[in-house]
């Protein structure tokens, strides 16, 4: 099996594009189901943030793979994987590695540096245990990806600004009043992740009056009472709009929250009493917000394809720089085993070769001298074992270590070659927690 990232992020889609392909906790399993129906898709991870969809999966061939991961992809998408190639990047074998490190220690985000990454790879890899989709090699790679990240900011200041995508959707919202966000009464919408860092991004930044309001009433009133907030009925969404100047979207919604008829009277009622623009963040994907929205008077929308236009420049380079380092070591590392771990079927191939052929060896031997004592028998046998064993045990040493070098993979196919060995493909395997890859660093990340 070799590894394959497919994904689609604000690098290289429209938010349009990325909440078609967005996949809500809920489906998940199914999504994942799909996956792994497919011929050449043997594992799959699934991650779906607010500005990411990425398959992370161990396949049996390149474009086998990617063939069965962009049809799914686009078939979710509802377009032909032809209209979706061009917003697409893959990533194959050493690349999807590195790629999966650089997620993790949030070299990829959109906000660098941000930590939230860390939480949305672990809920996906618990996902995807879940549903017995990871194997073997998803197990170790999600695993270690987390470990790298948790090094990442442990030992870098990357995140040292505690920059996250909620603050800098704020930070652009904050240019839009002259006096910024002090004061200004905020509702937020959605009682989740990014709903409760919302709300304590604008208690800790001074906003006024603060207002959750969630689907599930309980869990907003949990959120609001630990900052002192007020919780109100989704119902009564219509009539807090015409009193707050900021509204945070992040719900896990399926469909538009804040549509124009929504949002429109609140609008003109605004206007009647002299109020300020109304600013509407929306870091959900789907959108929580219908885009005609953005076309009502007086109403300034920030999304995540102008979030992502709007950033001010991020971690200082040396930063990135010294995390950067940390990924290319680890992802070196990560092959090493990697390549080690592949040669082991080979070796237990020819070891298993060796044992057949000594049994047949001293059957015939049996046949010959059946005046053989059983104990002259068993000398014989623990001695013809013992030569056996010694013949092969540096070969396989050597071959292993050979194996964990870059273009060791030749080793391994020239032994199999020259013993004509019969080694067969591994795929989806029980869960195995730790299989031997310890990286370069001391973080456990799990």
């Amino acid at each position: 099996m070799n590894l394959l990232v497919v994904g689609a992020s604000y690098r290289t889609a429209p938010v349009g594009t990325l909440e078609r392909l967005a996949v809500a906790p809920a489906d998940l399993p199914d999504f994942l189901g799909r996956l792994l129906a497919l011929p050449y898709v043997g594992e799959a991870v699934v991650v779906s943030t607010c500005n990411r969809v990425e398959v992370y999966a161990a396949v049996s061939g390149f474009h086998g793979g990617l063939g069965d991961i962009c049809s799914v992809l686009a078939a979710k998408a509802g377009c032909p994987p032809a209209a979706l190639a061009n917003h697409l990047y893959v990533h194959y074998d050493s690349a999807a590695v590195e790629h999966a490190f650089r997620v993790a220690a949030g070299l990829d985000s959109m906000v660098v540096g941000e930590a939230q990454i860390l939480g949305q790879l672990r809920d996906a890899y618990h996902a995807a245990s879940e549903s017995d989709s990871a194997g073997r090699l998803l197990h170790e790679l999600m695993q270690q990806a987390l470990r790298v990240g948790k090094r990442a900011h442990t030992e870098t200041g990357i995140d040292r600004a505690g920059q996250n995508v909620v603050t800098a959707a704020l930070g652009l919202a904050a240019g839009h009043f002259a006096d910024g966000l002090a004061g200004r009464p905020a509702l937020v919408v959605g009682a989740g992740s990014m709903g409760a860092l919302a709300v304590a991004t604008l208690s800790r930044l001074g906003a006024g009056s603060l207002t959750v309001t969630n689907r599930g009433a309980d869990r907003a009133a949990r959120l609001a009472g630990a900052y002192g907030a007020h919780a109100v009925p989704i119902a009564d969404l219509a009539a807090i709009l015409s009193t707050v100047d900021i509204v945070v979207a992040a719900t896990a919604s399926t469909e538009a929250v804040l549509t124009r008829d929504l949002v429109a009277p609140a609008v003109a009622a605004r206007r009647s009493a002299g109020r300020s623009t109304l600013v509407l963040l929306d870091l959900a994907v789907p959108r929580d917000i219908e885009p005609t929205v953005a076309d009502l008077p007086g109403v300034e929308v920030i999304d995540i394809d102008s979030l992502a236009a709007g950033l001010p420049d991020g971690p200082a380079a040396t930063e990135t720089t010294a995390v950067a380092q940390i990924v290319a070591a680890e992802v070196e590392a990560f092959l090493s085993w990697l390549r080690g771990a592949d040669v082991a079927p080979t070796v237990a191939a020819l070891r298993t070769r060796a044992d057949e052929v000594v049994a047949a060896e001293l059957g015939r031997l049996a046949q010959r001298r059946p005046d053989l004592t059983d104990d002259q028998r068993a000398d014989v046998a623990h001695t013809v074992h013992r030569v056996v064993q010694r013949l092969l045990h540096s070969p396989t040493v050597r071959v292993r270590q050979l194996a964990a070098e870059p273009g060791g993979d030749q080793y391994t196919a020239l032994l199999r070659e020259l013993f004509d060995l019969e080694v067969p493909r591994t795929g989806q395997v029980d869960r195995i927690p730790d299989i031997g890859y310890s990286g370069t660093g001391t973080g456990d990340g799990r």
